[in-house]
């Protein structure tokens, strides 16, 4: 007797509803991680949130637009990480829709659930989507524009130019990786013929124009910054690049292993269901429809990597989460019009097992990591304590506000995230935070902070070295989430006193 669970059926009967509540359980579960087990911002975000606050139309980082928003996420949450988390969830959540809805117009609704499902095992897709940046909301407005392009070429529907504009000119103003997947687009459309019969009308113009105008602060931005030079590697480098490439390329195939794992365990070898199984189906592919989804599965890829490779970045271009989308929709298309699905409870409990691993791997390492001095959990920081210390230490020794800090660039960027926010001073660098200089910084004052190597606080030579006359304070020191064998956060300071006191 043939046994089709609930699941199945839901697959057949209401593709949206599994599609909705598998996307929402899993930016939830996230999303409950972070409130006991996120005490500072993981990565970089810190910073990304100190460039967001000044609103620079560009910086060192890139485009400005996934900075803003992270900004206004913190301050509508009441400068509470958690806007954060919930816009990278949000953006988690948009790109799955997406791409079910791409997936729809091009295999069908019930292939399209299977699709997401698969794409939902890549690792890009857990734990740094709370690290929200470029590569996250790059991920919704990259699948918009690939929905947007396939009813362009595929669908013939020229009222879509000029969202398909916006979708480009934001995804410019988000990544500098932009250009890199706009030229793909472009060259995919020229290399079949449905892709140059709409580039014959004068509406390719009036999106070419409404792009410029979103893109324009941006582009003058790298104008007068002279960054758009290229340095192109010497031939005595290929060989070393080439090594990165395969490393590169390695660590994407590694993040698709839950992909692979799947289709193995679902193949027919040493199944006794045979034909049995229940059975997804869906109409013929077009022949088009399928040159789109192995073209943009395997283009980003291979361009994204290379020219990673080529400059030796240290991620791929344009993130793997970008690069990765449509490897689940192109496993589907090439399984065929019939997908058995054998082994369905197997299937199912690896399944959750792979979408869950990432955030028992968060669990596991905060709680227990500690307890072998190993290296330090960034998220373990108690970000708000360190903040609160020493804004409160300035305004009680100067009676003024704190109005900017200095010195180590992690532990910097979190008391940036204090009550007030602080400007932050890239003293190492200070062509990367315009909005101050360090003659501004000894005007106004502020906290000069670095990672303490003894208990008087003596600071690193670098940074007495930019801050003459530094009188260090005794060392501050917290507790991490977890302190386990950890020696005890040590953080040694001073005071720049504003000029006049």
């Amino acid at each position: 007797m043939r046994f089709t669970s609930l699941v199945i059926e839901l697959i057949r009967a209401r593709p949206r509803l599994v599609v909705w509540i598998v996307v929402l359980v899993q930016a939830a579960l996230w999303l409950i991680v972070t409130l006991p087990f996120y005490h500072a911002p993981p990565s970089d975000l810190a910073l990304a949130l100190a460039y967001g606050r000044e609103y620079q139309v560009g910086s060192e980082l890139g485009p400005p637009l996934s900075f803003w928003l992270a900004d206004i996420a913190y301050r509508a949450a009441g400068n509470h990480m958690t806007g954060v988390y919930l816009l990278g969830g949000l953006c988690s959540v948009a790109t799955f829709w997406i791409l079910f809805l791409l997936g729809r117009a091009l295999v069908g609704s019930q292939h399209a659930v299977l699709a997401v499902l698969l794409t939902m095992t890549v690792t890009a897709f857990g734990a740094s989507t709370l690290d929200f940046g470029p590569d996250v909301l790059a991920r919704p407005l990259w699948a918009l524009l690939l929905l947007h392009s396939w009813e362009l070429i595929g669908q013939r529907r020229r009222n879509v130019w000029f969202a398909w504009s916006i979708d480009a000119g934001l995804l410019l103003l988000t990544t500098p990786a932009a250009l890199m997947l706009l030229v793909l687009v472009l060259g995919f459309a020229l290399a079949t013929a449905e892709g140059r019969r709409p580039l014959r009308s004068i509406d390719p113009l009036f999106a070419l124009l409404v792009i410029v105008v979103l893109a324009l602060p941006y582009l003058i931005f790298l104008l007068r910054a002279d960054t758009l030079a290229l340095h192109w590697p010497l031939l005595a480098d290929l060989k070393p690049r080439a090594i990165h490439w395969a490393w590169l390329f390695g660590g994407l195939l590694l993040a698709i292993t839950g992909i692979l794992l799947l289709v193995v365990l679902n193949a027919s070898w040493f199944s006794r269901e045979g034909d049995d199984a229940p059975i997804i189906y869906r109409p013929p592919v077009a022949r088009l429809a399928r040159d789109f989804v192995y073209f943009f599965a395997l283009a980003p890829v291979i361009a994204g990597s290379l020219l990673a490779a080529l400059f030796d970045l240290d991620r791929v271009t344009g993130g793997a989460g970008v690069v990765l989308m449509m490897s689940g929709l192109a496993v589907v298309v090439a399984t065929g019009d019939l997908i058995h699905l054998r082994r369905q409870r197997l299937l199912r409990a690896v399944w959750a097992l792979i979408v869950a691993a990432p955030a028992a791997g968060v669990v596991g390492a905060t709680l227990f990591l500690p307890w072998t001095a190993a290296n330090e959990i960034a998220t373990s920081m108690p970000s708000r304590a360190i903040g609160e210390f020493f804004t409160d230490a300035f305004e009680r020794r100067t009676n003024r506000r704190l109005i900017a800090v200095a010195g180590d660039t992690r532990i910097a960027s979190l008391v940036a995230l204090a009550p007030g926010r602080p400007h932050l001073l890239l003293d190492e660098n200070p062509k990367a935070s315009p909005w101050i200089s360090q003659a501004g910084f000894n005007e106004t004052g502020g906290v000069v902070v670095w990672r303490a190597s003894d208990t008087a606080g003596t600071p690193p030579p670098d940074i007495a070295r930019r801050f003459p006359g530094l009188v260090p304070e005794v060392p501050r020191s917290f507790d991490w989430l977890v302190n386990g064998r950890q020696p005890t956060l040590r953080i040694g300071w001073a005071i720049v006193r504003p000029k006049g006191q």
